[in-house]
């Protein structure tokens, strides 16, 4: 599709998913798209009435390091509800551009797609938030120092954390030489005796343990009766 008031902007609608692993045909379709076509911007369409499960797939985007803006749908439920959102502390978190928006409604896609528009112009990346802890950390820097001048820059730290996860489809991509491997496989084997447990566990609880700490930050639920 296009954008009306950007006629030279192309518009890519991806399968709807929650994340970037390679578990279903949905999410390698989207991972390869974002990574084969490098899009300008990226628009990351979250149903703000699930927004914990939603995020997920946000923090991985990220760690892509291409223009985003979030687009927060479903805003007119989550104030019918009763519920609050800080958009403002959360962009902050997170930090990434926040429009809230309404499908059912018609409010703020426009917005949405003007801006994601304009990052694209700009070259204007998200800051990456503070998900991991410092051994995760450690280990993702050693990773990433290894595949320097192997990848896209901005691809790097997303290809660091998914050789964390031993993903094999991008072990099988990079084709790294036995010897890089052997490194990045020891700074993963420190890593997992020291939080005692398998990598792909540790990225998994340790992004989740994250948007916990946002939504109490950030999300007021109304009481239920």
């Amino acid at each position: 599709g296009t954008i009306r008031s950007h006629p030279e902007a192309t518009v890519t609608d991806l399968p709807g998913i929650y994340s970037l692993s390679p578990y279903t045909g949905e999410e390698i379709v989207s991972r390869q798209f974002i990574l084969d076509e490098n899009p300008d911007a990226i628009i990351d369409i979250i149903d703000a009435t699930n927004i914990e499960r939603n995020l997920y797939l946000t923090l991985q985007l990220l760690e892509m390091r291409i223009p985003m803006v979030i687009a927060l749908n479903m805003m007119d439920l989550v104030r019918k509800n009763g519920d609050r959102i800080d958009v403002k502390k959360l962009s902050e978190a997170l930090g990434c551009e926040i429009i809230e928006t309404s499908a059912l409604k018609g409010e703020g896609s426009g917005k949405a797609a003007q801006r994601a528009a304009e990052l694209a112009r700009a070259g204007v990346r998200a800051n990456l938030p503070s998900v991991f802890g410092g051994t995760v950390e450690h280990a993702i820097a050693h990773i990433e120092e290894s595949l320097e001048g192997k990848v896209a820059p901005e691809h790097l730290r997303w290809y660091a954390v998914k050789l964390f996860e031993r993903d094999e489809r991008v072990k099988d991509q990079l084709n790294l030489d036995a010897g890089v491997l052997a490194h990045i496989e020891e700074h993963i084997a420190e890593c997992e005796k020291a939080l005692d447990d398998d990598a792909e566990s540790i990225i998994t609880n340790e992004r989740y343990a994250y948007i916990s700490r946002l939504m109490t930050a950030c999300v007021k639920k109304k009481a239920r009766k």
